[in-house]
């Protein structure tokens, strides 16, 4: 059940244009500047004379270009890009004790992923994306979305050598994202999205990710807007369960298959707010206004205006950096002009996407 999707209305940017709002966002990963990656090379390379210190301020430039990035194609809500992040459960487990790392493990191909095991009781010791946050909110015009990697991802994606089941780490894990949180909203933070794409690989376990999501918000106002982000899979393994979930919106990836899955999500009514992605992350062309503007009347089949958001499909860090600009700022402009065509009641809510014949 929704905690309340009226808390969407504080995104809503002063002398709005139209009457209608369709919330624009990012999940949250973004192209590096080629410079950054340099950056992060030398740091790492012992013979080199860039430190830590020089890292710190090269990833603080790159935030600010983002961010701006992010302002300049008129999204209502921006994200850092995730700048200082490299994977995104690494990331996570070298700020919780209780992880450790033993070297990276063959995943697929020839790629490699630096799986951390869990060693011990995991414990919140310092704040995680705090000082991320404050910096990106002091940088931004415009209001700051905080992406964390799910309880429930992190321990799929880790070895477990201490609890007795993975559904137990993930509970433990969820109390820590929820102090993480707590520090957040004390910081000032108002939307925070939740991202758990092993949820997409392993559906059968919704219900450990509904238990995690209670820990998680337990204690969480109201106005806090909190998302829940699941990458493609086979939704209709987890809904109407999700429908039970305490989110206020549900981000699905379903532009990169062709919306197949769009009418998974109207029987029964879909309750929380629906984040569609109508952008695809995975190909380089970019769709035209006119493309994505269809593409936002599928989620008018599932929702009501006032509870779709308009997104990519899924973090766009993969794409050339001109190219997820363009399709960030054609999104834009698509969905302001589907916000005029139903302030002018020029779409059909009943029916909204148009048949082919």
């Amino acid at each position: 059940m929704s905690r309340g999707v009226e808390n969407r209305e504080q995104f809503r940017p002063e002398n709005h244009e139209n009457e209608h709002f369709l919330l624009t966002t990012v999940v949250g990963s973004y192209p590096k500047p080629k410079w950054l990656n340099r950056a992060n090379d030398l740091a790492e390379d012992p013979d080199s004379k860039f430190t830590q210190e020089h890292l710190h301020e090269a990833h603080d430039d790159a935030c600010r270009v983002i961010t701006n990035e992010h302002e300049r194609s008129g999204l209502d809500t921006v994200v850092d890009g995730e700048m200082r992040r490299e994977e995104m459960v690494e990331y996570f487990a070298h700020r919780i004790p209780g992880y450790e790392f033993n070297g990276p493990v063959k995943v697929w191909g020839h790629n490699y992923f630096d799986k951390p095991s869990v060693v011990g009781e995991v414990e919140y010791d310092e704040p995680w994306l705090v000082d991320e946050f404050e910096f990106t909110r002091d940088v931004a015009s415009k209001p700051v979305k905080v992406p964390i990697t799910g309880p429930y991802t992190l321990a799929s994606w880790s070895f477990n050598e201490h609890y007795d089941s993975e559904a137990e780490l993930a509970y433990a894990l969820a109390d820590l994202v929820n102090e993480e949180i707590e520090q957040l909203v004390e910081a000032g933070a108002t939307y925070i999205q939740i991202d758990e794409p092993a949820l997409a690989t392993t559906p059968d376990d919704h219900a450990i990710v509904g238990e995690c999501l209670e820990r998680i918000v337990s204690g969480v106002p109201d106005d806090v807007r909190i998302g829940l982000h699941v990458c493609y899979g086979d939704y209709s393994r987890i809904y109407p369960e999700l429908n039970d979930y305490p989110i206020d919106e549900f981000d699905v990836e379903l532009c990169n298959g062709g919306y197949e899955q769009i009418d998974v999500f109207t029987d029964p009514e879909f309750e929380p707010d629906l984040a569609l992605g109508v952008v695809d992350v995975h190909d380089a062309e970019v769709e035209s206004v006119e493309e994505i503007k269809e593409n936002i009347k599928q989620g008018l089949k599932v929702v009501p205006p006032e509870k779709l958001t308009i997104s990519p499909d899924c973090g766009v860090k993969l794409l050339p950096r001109e190219v997820a600009y363009q399709k960030m700022e054609n999104m834009v402009t698509a969905a302001r002009e589907v916000e005029a065509e139903l302030d002018a009641g020029e779409i059909d809510l009943d029916a909204p996407v148009q048949s082919a014949d």
